[in-house]
């Protein structure tokens, strides 16, 4: 006999559990069908392990650099079979809170592979082969993504690998190549780096984090070059030769071929959504350039069926498939949710110095024919930032200059990530480049640096 439940959630990543918690909440019967670990690629292999290996690489750097802030310390160095550990410990910690939820709010996991049989009907294939079904009156797809392989770049796994296989590599490689400079590559580009890598940056763009601002890519990429990374843009990897002990990486270049030797190359240029076996063409589910199409409610073009997260347009970040997820379980249970505004989505990057933005680049700013006051405030005139040793990044803003409206947001620096929420809630509540500047911020902190950029906008800046 068939499971039978109000809603059935297919993946059990960020978008797929706080769905669940959320429809429970709600007074709907939850199970949640789940291959792998709860929690999904963010909390076991993305999110949360990768910022496990970054705090280790910035500890590390302080002890390196003791002496700056007038300590001694001895001789450092690191075990990196235990560093690794630290971070699968973090991650499966954070995988059995995921499952204390599930308990607390009656939330049954069917464990195997879910694909959509009918409306309503979900088949779940286990690990010894078998089968079971499973139905309910609505199905939320929340089966996220993988990394992309590009031609060139087939993942072995060994000397060709992804970001899974980057965070449990069982000895420092001597050098490294990183093909692709988005979050991903960039933090763990930081991460080897620190932890004595040789490590190269190859992007195909013209620029490193080529979704940010310019300003901030120039800064990142002036940050990369002090810690000793080398940065390679408009270059693009034609082929990798692994038949000898490591790889031979062959880099197309304006100046022609160019050759690198390194143990591993990582393959970061994205990902791939997964879409694959969950019978979406036999149900006739609208499916464009990999990505589901739906509502604003996240239904699909067939009826009780949904989907969020990576699986459907927009951007592929956690913490926007889990406001889909609530989202979805709230229209689903009649409760008239407002829909997301994907242009106040902030997006963040955890290597050293951190980047955060929200909204538009000064050039889309300007490319959709805004009149724009800009104010920057650089760390190198914070007291916080010279307190603590992190003077690199800036902060800087973009107001439309006719009506005051905060147009974007661009923090490269220490703690950045911690400080974008600011800019978000303000665009959420409508407020003007003024009422920052009227609000008093608590100096000294990094955060003034926002108030003080507003102020820069607007020609009343103090401390530049």
């Amino acid at each position: 006999m068939a499971l039978q439940y109000d809603l059935v959630v297919i993946g059990s990543g960020p978008g797929g559990y706080v769905a669940a918690i959320r429809a429970s909440q709600l007074g709907l019967k939850v199970g949640v069908v789940e291959r792998e670990s709860l929690g999904g690629i963010c909390l076991n292999w993305g999110c949360i392990p990768t910022k496990a290996l970054l705090k280790t690489a910035q500890v590390y750097e302080y002890l390196q650099h003791a002496q700056d802030y007038g300590l001694k310390v001895g001789e450092t160095g690191f075990d990196f079979e235990a560093v690794i550990k630290r971070s699968r410990g973090v991650a499966d910690g954070m995988s059995k809170g995921i499952n204390f939820l599930f308990k607390k709010n009656k939330i049954e996991t069917v464990s195997g592979v879910g694909k959509l049989l009918a409306p309503g009907k979900v088949e779940v294939t286990k690990e010894d082969g078998s089968k079971e079904t499973v139905e309910a009156k609505h199905i939320i797809l929340a089966t996220g993504a993988r990394s992309r392989e590009l031609p060139a770049l087939p993942i072995d796994g060994k000397k060709i690998i992804g970001y899974r296989q980057a965070m449990t590599l069982p000895a420092l490689p001597k050098k490294m190549v990183v093909v692709g400079s988005g979050a991903i590559g960039v933090e763990f580009a930081y991460f080897y780096r620190t932890m004595g890598t040789e490590v190269t940056v190859v992007e195909y763009l013209p620029r490193i984090v080529p979704v940010e601002d310019e300003e901030v890519s120039r800064q990142m990429e002036k940050s990369f070059k002090k810690i000793g990374i080398e940065v390679m843009t408009s270059a693009e990897v034609t082929k990798v030769d692994t038949s000898g002990a490591g790889c031979n990486v062959t880099v197309k270049t304006a100046k022609g071929d160019q050759q690198i030797a390194c143990d591993i190359v990582l393959s970061a240029a994205g990902v791939v959504t997964n879409l694959e076996n969950l019978g979406l063409e036999e149900l006739g589910i609208k499916v464009e350039k990999g990505r589901v199409i739906v509502d604003d409610y996240y239904q699909t073009s067939v009826p009780g069926i949904y989907a969020i997260g990576d699986i459907v347009p927009g951007p592929a970040l956690a913490h926007v498939a889990s406001a889909e997820g609530i989202i979805c379980v709230e229209q689903i249970t009649g409760h008239h949710p407002e829909p997301l505004n994907y242009q106040n989505i902030p997006g963040c990057t955890y290597a050293q110095p951190e980047i955060a933005s929200v909204g538009l680049t000064e050039k889309e700013a300007r490319d959709k024919g805004f009149d724009v006051l800009v104010g920057k405030f650089p760390f190198s005139a914070s007291g916080k930032a010279s307190a603590a040793g992190a003077k690199d990044g800036f902060v800087k803003v973009i107001f439309d200059k006719k009506y005051g409206e905060w147009l974007g947001a661009h923090m490269i620096g220490a703690n950045v990530t911690e400080m974008i929420a600011e800019v978000v809630v303000a665009r959420k509540l409508e407020t003007t480049g003024h009422e920052i500047i009227k609000a008093v911020h608590p100096h000294p902190t990094m955060s003034e640096a926002v108030m003080e950029a507003a102020a820069a906008a607007y020609g009343e800046v103090i401390h530049l």
